[in-house]
């Protein structure tokens, strides 16, 4: 099968001759440019210079929007997300964005040195990509989520990353993808060992002032 082709994406750095990257990756129905206004709110005192990444992900039709075409990194059958699964498209995003870190490797970051970091089909598609993926990166930032065809991990599951940082983090109120999904995950994870810091926030499916907060600090330490 041909690779995808690469994606298009928006980048910001915090300082000139970034040494390490963040690739970012939106929400259903969003674009790359959903999540750029976070950057400037992010405490990344003690960080080094950062390249960050926000890929648009293609425009196909999403089954429980009626067939909408929007952007979307795989296809949603049912509101229960994983009832059934589109693990066709799960991997040819997976593959894209491996092509993105392929990018920045090439442009002198090492793996060790990048965040994939997402929110909500954002956040399954780090989790896809970033427990396969086969050499050591910095962390996996996963907001209001969950981990997308789970019975697979186990057997898939680099172990270059078994002991990568985990953020998850979830809205109380989250009504599109509830808490216990994301809590179902969490535990899943956690059987397999990976070492997750859990947060919980009282909002809906979004980003709040205190999770941003929260998320500077992390990325400090998983790339200072």
């Amino acid at each position: 099968m041909n690779a995808p082709a690469i994606l298009e994406t928006i980048e910001i750095t915090s300082a000139e001759n970034p040494t390490a990257a963040v690739i970012w990756l939106h929400g259903l129905g969003a674009d790359g440019n959903d999540f750029v206004p976070i950057v400037r709110e992010l405490d990344l005192a003690g960080c080094p210079a950062i390249r960050f990444v926000f890929p648009h992900a293609d425009a196909i039709p999403v089954t429980v929007n009626g067939g909408y075409v929007m952007r979307a990194w795989y296809d949603i059958f049912t509101p229960e997300l994983v009832r059934r699964e589109d693990s066709a498209g799960l991997r040819k995003s997976q593959q894209q964005i491996e092509q993105l870190i392929a990018r920045e490797i090439a442009r002198g970051i090492p793996t060790d040195k990048i965040v994939l970091a997402g929110f909500s089909q954002g956040c399954a598609m780090t989790l896809q990509t970033g427990l396969r993926y086969p050499q050591k990166l910095a962390g996996l930032l996963c907001l209001s989520g969950y981990l997308p065809i789970h019975t697979t991990v186990a057997a898939e599951r680099s172990l270059a990353n078994a002991e990568t940082p985990i953020f998850m983090a979830h809205g109380r109120g989250d009504g599109v993808v509830t808490i216990d999904r994301a809590e179902n995950s969490r535990d899943v994870l956690k059987a397999l060992g990976y070492a997750i810091e859990w947060h919980e926030y009282l909002m809906p499916h979004s980003v709040c002032a205190e999770e941003i907060d929260d998320i500077g600090p992390w990325l400090k330490r998983v790339l200072g």
